[in-house]
């Protein structure tokens, strides 16, 4: 399978990981076929998110998929970061195999997973 640098990048040094001290959001996402699963960490303040760390037990495209989101979502509003997709991960990531964009997925669903647990969903 070939991954692109940015892909092996947030693999080999992913950012913003382990539980996030304060968190007031968490939401998880897992895959049952392939064993994935992944736990997002929000600290929201004022309906931004000020903080977001993950843990993920997965492949390498699982990990810096979850790596890339938290990247991606930090300084975000909550309205912004619902709007972050699967194929903005992809995108920023400079692209997945096809037999891992179902990594992206999840990475999507754990953001959106944390951001209802804050709101109370």
């Amino acid at each position: 399978m070939n991954y692109s640098a940015q892909v092996m990048e947030h693999f080999s040094n992913p950012r913003n990981v382990g539980e996030l001290p304060g968190a007031n959001a968490v939401g998880e996402s897992g895959n049952a076929k392939c064993g994935d699963i992944m736990k997002m960490y929000l600290k929201i303040e004022n309906g931004v998110i000020q903080d977001a760390s993950f843990k993920t037990f997965g492949c390498g495209a699982a990990i810096a998929t979850s790596s890339m989101a938290t990247e991606l979502i930090k300084g975000k509003t909550i309205e912004e970061a619902l709007k972050v997709s699967n194929s903005a991960v992809v995108e920023a990531l400079g692209g997945l195999p096809e037999s891992k964009i179902h990594c992206s997925v999840l990475a999507e669903k754990a953001v959106k997973a944390a951001i209802a647990n804050y709101k109370g969903n």
